[in-house]
């Protein structure tokens, strides 16, 4: 599970400084991965990038803008990550604890 524990900015709104932000990461062995949050984005996702050798997965924004946060994906995650091409974004609903919406977007593997 990827969560923030940052203390929310002042200037600008960002999801990673939103202690209330939860996001959960999920991938099978078959290399199909989902990402599970709790709150909109206030930026239009474009892609995510999923660096292997520090196992970062950084959210880029329409805007330009890039989210992580802060959390090193596991290991054994990393190995099927590897061979996959889409994530599936899935935004839940808190207090029914079904899914809002749902969408693919791409997912770029790069090394250092």
């Amino acid at each position: 599970m990827i969560m923030s524990k940052n203390t929310p900015s002042k200037s600008k709104y960002n999801e990673v400084g939103d202690p209330d932000f939860k996001v959960d990461l999920v991938v099978n062995e078959g290399a199909k991965v989902a990402v599970f949050h709790n709150k909109p984005f206030q930026s239009d996702l474009s892609w995510l990038e999923f660096n292997l050798d520090t196992r970062s997965l950084d959210f880029i924004m329409d805007d330009g803008d890039v989210r992580n946060f802060g959390t090193t994906v596991p290991e054994e995650f990393a190995k099927d990550m590897q061979n996959a091409h889409v994530v599936l974004m899935v935004l839940m609903n808190e207090k029914t604890k079904d899914p809002d919406s749902g969408q693919y977007f791409p997912l770029i593997i790069h090394r250092d």
